[in-house]
């Protein structure tokens, strides 16, 4: 692990990786830059899979929006001394957080976080409550499980965990969605099902 704490030497590096065709996959906290480990094929699988999911229920004909990775942060001006990427959010069309065009200024209501070796998810909770996010659901993947956290007095606080096999369900207060975990080889399936028409998706 390596810490560099030079702005130009930073910029230095990202600029070479961009110049490799490297995607960069960082995040500033409070100035700091973070190089986040870069999502693996399931890891980008599974977002997708929820990305859709939420774009063909709340989305289509409707000024929702649901997005991929989209820059969140705390400010309008001077937002990349200050943003965090989650794997997904969602914005309802009467969202209190603002669309900057190039950023959101303030937090959806539900986001999606996916753990990665090594990254900081949970350690992002803290600013997703400071900007008004309202649901964290954390998927874990070793061991597999799954965290939800919802905003109460200001903290993002964890209400439900679910676990392959486990029969309870997580139960969202935003949207009107459920989540579980099942057993099920080579790795678990995640089921979400739509508490209002009783649809429901396994992948």
């Amino acid at each position: 692990m390596m810490i560099v704490l030079d702005q130009e030497r930073i910029d230095e590096i990202l600029a070479e990786r961009r110049a490799l065709g490297i995607r960069t996959n960082e995040e500033v906290w409070d100035g700091v830059t973070y190089l986040m480990p870069d999502p693996n094929n399931e890891h980008q699988d599974l977002a997708g899979d929820f990305l859709v999911i939420f774009k063909l229920l709340f989305c289509f004909g409707t000024e929702n929006r649901a997005e991929a990775t989209p820059n969140l942060s705390d400010r309008v001006r001077g937002w990349k001394k200050n943003y965090r990427n989650p794997d997904m959010a969602y914005f309802p069309a009467d969202s209190l957080a603002v669309d900057c065009k190039t950023h959101w200024c303030g937090g959806p209501d539900f986001l999606l976080e996916i753990v990665s070796p090594n990254d900081k998810c949970r350690d992002k909770l803290r600013f997703y409550a400071s900007i008004g996010t309202k649901e964290v659901l954390i998927l874990d993947r070793d061991p597999w499980k799954l965290e939800l956290y919802q905003l109460s007095k200001g903290r993002l606080r964890l209400t439900g965990m679910a676990r392959p096999g486990h029969t309870k369900l997580l139960e969202s207060r935003v949207v009107p969605l459920t989540f579980q975990l099942l057993r099920s080889r080579p790795r678990p399936k995640i089921r979400i099902k739509h508490t209002e028409s009783d649809q429901e998706w396994t992948f």
